[in-house]
């Protein structure tokens, strides 16, 4: 691992003034970004501890909703009675995410922000397309775990647990910038490989993640998070969905459906959404709605089965809910 400067902010201000240089990389609870240093994957020359700075890390209940600050640690969350209660997907997604250790070290917005798991982009000796080579080399190599949706020109998968569980909430984030606080949904966050195919959010070098804010629960609201792995101790998801909406008779008036670990954002079904809104729920109808929304999938050579997975778990969360 090579040297690096440790620079300890102790307000935000300080963080956004810093020329939006990619010499500087921020820090969270650090889980993610030292294993990217210790594997060469990044070279940083300065890296910006957040923990320094005051007021980031908190759940606080509003009249508008929960607000969540970006620094809180993804153990307190998932120890959160208010959150058990009134979001059961988002505390099911933050007990689905790795260890107690680790959730005890990582945080809301580290989880939200981190980097992609794919093997190439993590070898130090493959210059694939996310670090400015020309291939994206799962695209006809070992791909089993990669995307079958939204790829194209990469292939990585986003790994985040609470990002489908959030977008699902309809959570929007605060942002600190240069120029003050901007908000917008978090499902606005994330980029697309087409967009920009070295970065997964719209965030600056010199940007903070500031803090998440769901609205209040809706009555009749229900949610939860299935999440398929193929270790059986803790794993990140090779298939996950997060369901939120409003039930009654059977039937949901309002529901979104939001997929991680088979795209390089977390994904809306929003096909499934249309076809079983106003409907009575059936394990038939549910099935077929999922596999209809399923059909742009374009799975590659070794992950075909994530296509009927992805199906699968979309009918669990689903029908769990009725």
């Amino acid at each position: 691992m090579k040297e690096f400067k440790l620079a300890q902010p102790q307000n935000i201000e300080q963080v956004t003034s810093l020329p939006p240089d990619e010499k500087y990389f921020l820090m969270a609870g650090g889980t993610d970004l030292l294993d990217e240093i210790k594997n060469e994957t990044i070279d940083p020359e300065v890296v910006v501890d957040l923990k320094t700075i005051p007021g980031l890390s908190h759940i606080d209940s509003t009249q508008e909703g929960v607000r969540i600050g970006a620094m809180t640690r993804v153990s307190e969350l998932a120890e959160n009675a208010m959150i058990q209660t009134n979001y059961p997907v988002l505390h099911e997604a933050a007990l689905s995410l790795a260890t107690p250790q680790l959730r005890n070290v990582g945080t809301v917005g580290g989880n939200l922000c981190q980097r992609p798991r794919c093997w190439y982009y993590r070898d130090p000796q493959v210059g694939c397309r996310k670090k400015g080579g020309s291939r994206c080399y799962a695209s006809r190599g070992r791909n089993r775990y990669h995307a079958i949706l939204g790829g194209g020109i990469c292939y990585i998968v986003h790994p985040s647990d609470l990002a489908p569980a959030l977008i699902s909430l309809d959570a929007e984030v605060t942002i600190a910038t240069a120029e003050g606080d901007k908000t917008l949904a978090l499902e606005e966050f994330y980029t697309l490989p087409r967009d920009n195919v070295r970065k997964e959010n719209i965030l600056k070098p010199n940007e903070i993640l500031k803090e998440i804010v769901i609205p209040p629960p809706q009555n009749g609201g229900k949610s939860t998070y299935v999440k398929l792995k193929e270790r059986g101790t803790w794993d990140f998801s090779v298939a996950s969905a997060a369901v939120y909406g409003t039930v009654s008779r059977n039937m949901f008036f309002d529901i979104k459906i939001v997929l991680g670990g088979v795209a390089p954002i977390p994904w809306r079904l929003e096909k499934a959404e249309s076809s079983l809104k106003g409907k009575a729920i059936t394990e038939d109808l549910v099935t077929k709605a999922a596999m209809e929304a399923l059909s742009d999938a374009r799975p590659l050579e070794e992950n075909v089965y994530k296509q009927d997975l992805a199906a699968a778990v979309v009918s669990r969360a689903v029908l769990s809910l009725v």
